[in-house]
């Protein structure tokens, strides 16, 4: 049985979840690349129905419908309330893209689909195994998963780097990450996924790397002060508090300064892996 995820529901109904959707567009410009790779290794097709896992303020979810056309349906699956009223508002009232909160790793989902896609939103799960076994049901036979998922850490210097800027910043004596723990990099070793898909009955697993720059901001400043807004440096600011904070954005700051282009602005390479499987037939 998947495991309640509670801790995460928890967090994306919370300040986190907020943040996230009052940063939608920054943060939609900020990953598209990944998800316009995925969305091209997922080849959804007019007529298809397409589950949309951890579709977040929609942004892919709008891309899916617009390939599967009127004659197909798109669901938005989130924990996140405060990020789902967003994709709402952008579906702009299409009958064949609908949205529902709930947990994708056991709710009952208005399948059987065509296609399950993801970006960036099937690597918080407690119990992976038992999560994409139920996913696996909501496909039809031969049905197909694709999703895209961030690479080991040491490979995203755009997370990596303003983390452990932050971390050393904050004085916190904060104990190191469990690396399979649910989180942005939990999936990052392919080898242990592909083993996750297979007990959960998938075949034709396929890991292929995907790499693109992450824009993180016209300057130093604004690159520092977005960090701590979201991704892994925003955890430690906000578990060492407030009174911390303008030294962690001063640290950060200094870190992402030697990486700024001529013009001032700072990017830093992301690396992912793009995931395809298929249900048997």
């Amino acid at each position: 049985m998947a495991g309640d995820n509670a801790s995460q529901i928890a967090d994306w109904n919370g300040a986190v979840g907020e943040r996230w959707a009052a940063e939608q567009a920054r943060t939609d410009e900020l990953i598209r690349a990944f998800g316009e790779a995925a969305l091209a290794a997922a080849k959804a097709q007019p007529g298809e129905a397409v589950l949309d896992v951890g579709c977040g303020c929609g942004d892919t979810s709008l891309s899916l419908i617009e390939a599967v056309g009127v004659r197909g349906k798109v669901v938005g699956v989130d924990v996140s309330s405060a990020m789902l009223e967003v994709a709402r508002d952008r579906a702009n009232g299409r009958e064949n893209l609908t949205f529902i909160e709930a947990d994708a790793s056991r709710a009952s989902l208005p399948g059987p689909f065509d296609l399950l896609f993801s970006r960036f939103g099937v690597m918080f799960f407690d119990d992976p195994p038992a999560a994409f076994t139920q996913l696996r049901k909501a496909l039809k036979p031969g049905g197909r998963l694709a999703f895209v998922c961030w690479a080991a850490p040491q490979d995203n210097p755009w997370a990596a780097l303003p983390a452990q800027t932050a971390r050393k910043a904050s004085g916190l004596n904060l104990p190191p990450a469990d690396p399979i723990a649910p989180g942005p990099f939990a999936f990052a070793d392919k080898d242990r996924v592909a083993g996750i898909l297979s007990a959960a009955g998938f075949t034709n697993i396929s890991h292929q790397p995907f790499e693109a720059p992450m824009y993180l901001g016209s300057s130093p400043r604004s690159a520092a002060e977005g960090a701590v807004r979201i991704g892994p440096a925003s955890r430690v600011a906000r578990e060492a508090g407030p009174e911390k904070l303008p030294a962690i954005i001063d640290a950060v700051e200094a870190a992402l300064a030697p990486h700024a282009a001529s013009d001032g602005a700072v990017s830093l390479p992301g690396r992912t892996w793009i995931v395809t499987a298929e249900s048997p037939v």
